[in-house]
């Protein structure tokens, strides 16, 4: 049904939308009462936590809703000929003409988005072939086809693309495959785009070439954007109009000026302030409930030291004709007893390769000593022995649970791998020997005792995340790994992390190698940061000599990558 093409300057609009999803305990309303326009070139932020109702809200724009969903309300889409249309009354073949054309999405992980099996220039390809009408009738051959393609990619910045329209997806880095994905909803003339956190498992330096781009698409073909973040520095940067949803309501809608200078709603003011922040307020010497004593430019007692690296090297050799691969290149660095080393730097600089190669799991060389002992020097029941010393809190939360465990045993397992004859004490012969201790960590972690019998998908991902870090805390090592445990995380869930990651430290003074792209977080927990370029520490220091005054260019690539949550510092060149 064709609204009309009365003057006005909406591309979308959304009015008393309601969603409701039947599931087998019942149904759920995602999205109540929830009304909104978007402008022609606008950028409008739909900002939330996870079960917002953003993505939910986003996806009847186009129909994308599965069909256990109930939708009521009314979702108008504007196209060039039928001026504002009712998607609700489209036929499947009039909704998939809109798709692509009128409207497109950019969806959140582009590696499952992109198909592994074909090349990227076939996939573009392939939308330009459903929609030939848009090429005066014509079917265009695979070579027009192509030329196109290549275009498009030349556009967001792919390089060589005469050449590399012929990759596969996984021989693209995450922040190319984020450009192939917005060079398929470029590539039809869609005036909406609609991107569904864009950046949100990117580094910052990405993050910022991304969100270049998106400004640069809306300022040449005077696109619309419909962005879906949690990142209040991306909105800072990017918005001209923000929404923010909770719990499938709109809170707040204001000018994003206005928005930043006086949020009202109290959950606009908590995503505010749960976005980290360099500030010598929330470093961690200023945060410390024992200060940290360690002189950096003393030699250390040999006693005090957990991990001792002198020229680590990883190096991957070359397959098929092809150059070996220097993930790390001859690292130094020393930890020491109670003390958080933060290692920052960008994907593929070799910073979980590092982690990997402290628990024996990388290959290397150079002289590596964990607790004291020669790593390379150690048996395989010798490593096994070390490693259990040792507690990893992995980046992916889910993935890193076996889904037909409960988390009660997944928590017991490194307590009944290592025994009864372990030497802290806290081995066990079995799982009901091991409840008191999971108890325990369950409350140490801020979690009711109950969620032992819960499976992970029972789970937020800030709560399994907290199950993760009671897992490692399992046999009380003195050192952790904690390799981007916050990265998949919305804001506020991340603060309450971090400041559950503190008053562990501050409790149990365990040592610690924290893993991060970004400087913020890095800035909050470490007392000491080393920045990790192509496999090279650049520079390293405490966190007032690297944030304050950086002296290798690419620490200061980082710093003037990071968001600000402020639209107007953010949008001063820096």
């Amino acid at each position: 049904m064709t609204i009309g093409t009365e003057k006005s300057t909406d591309v979308a609009r959304i009015e008393h939308l309601k969603v409701r999803f039947s599931t087998d305990n019942g149904d759920f309303d995602a999205v109540e009462d929830t009304s909104l326009t978007i402008n022609e070139g606008e950028i409008l932020a739909l900002v939330g936590e996870s079960g917002s109702g953003k993505s939910v809200t986003a996806k009847t724009l186009l129909q994308m809703l599965p069909e256990s969903s109930i939708e009521s309300g009314t979702v108008l889409l504007r196209s060039s000929e039928n001026g504002l249309q009712d998607v609700h009354a489209l036929s499947y073949h009039e909704l998939r003409e809109i798709r692509g054309t009128t409207a497109a999405m950019v969806f959140q992980e582009p590696s499952t988005a992109l198909n592994p099996v074909y090349k990227i220039g076939w996939q573009i390809a392939e939308g330009i072939r459903a929609h030939a009408d848009l090429f005066e009738g014509k079917k265009l051959s695979k070579a027009e086809a192509k030329t196109k393609a290549v275009d498009i990619l030349r556009k967001v910045g792919i390089p060589d693309p005469e050449i590399r329209v012929d990759y596969y997806p996984h021989q693209f880095s995450g922040g190319q495959k984020q450009r192939i994905v917005i060079a398929q909803a470029l590539v039809l003339g869609s005036k909406l785009i609609i991107a569904d956190e864009p950046t949100t498992a990117l580094d910052v330096t990405v993050q910022a070439e991304i969100l270049e781009l998106l400004k640069s698409i809306r300022q040449e073909f005077n696109t619309s954007i419909l962005i879906i973040t949690h990142n209040m520095g991306v909105v800072a940067d990017m918005a001209d109009r923000v929404i923010v949803m909770n719990q499938g309501k709109i809170v707040e809608s204001a000018d994003v000026f206005e928005l930043f200078d006086h949020p009202q709603d109290p959950y606009t003011k908590k995503l505010l302030a749960a976005v980290p922040k360099i500030d010598d307020k929330t470093r961690r010497a200023s945060t410390r409930k024992t200060p940290l004593t360690i002189d950096p430019d003393l030699d250390a007692n040999p006693d005090d030291v957990v991990i001792q690296a002198e020229n680590i090297s990883v190096v991957y050799p070359g397959q098929k004709g092809h150059k070996e691969f220097v993930a790390v290149d001859h690292v130094s660095f020393e930890i020491r007893k109670g003390e958080v080393m933060g290692l920052v730097g960008e994907s593929g600089s070799g910073k979980s390769t590092i982690g990997r190669a402290i628990i024996g799991l990388s290959p290397f060389s150079g002289d590596l000593r964990v607790y004291g002992k020669v790593l390379s020097k150690l048996n395989s029941k010798e490593r096994r022995q070390l490693r259990q010393r040792i507690g990893y809190v992995f980046q992916d939360p889910f993935g890193s649970f076996n889904p037909l465990l409960t988390l009660g045993e997944a928590i017991a397992e490194p307590m009944i791998v290592a025994g009864t004859n372990h030497p802290s004490g806290l081995g066990v012969a079995n799982l009901k020997a091991a409840i008191p201790r999971i108890q325990e960590l369950l409350e140490m972690v801020r979690l009711p005792k109950d969620f032992a019998n819960r499976f992970p998908h029972e789970l937020s991902g800030g709560q399994r995340q907290r199950v993760g870090l009671a897992r490692a805390l399992a046999l009380q090592p003195e050192f952790i790994i904690a390799d981007e445990p916050t990265s998949a995380l919305d804001v506020s869930v991340q603060a309450e992390i971090l400041k559950l990651f503190l008053d562990l430290q501050d409790e149990l003074q365990f040592s610690c190698l924290f893993i991060s792209h970004d400087l913020a977080v890095i800035d909050m927990v470490s007392d000491f940061i080393s920045v990790l370029y192509h496999g090279q520490i650049v520079e390293k220091g405490t966190g007032g000599q690297i944030l304050t005054n950086p002296q290798d260019e690419y620490t200061k690539k980082l710093l003037s990558s990071l968001p600000i949550p402020d639209p107007r510092l953010q949008r001063i060149p820096r």
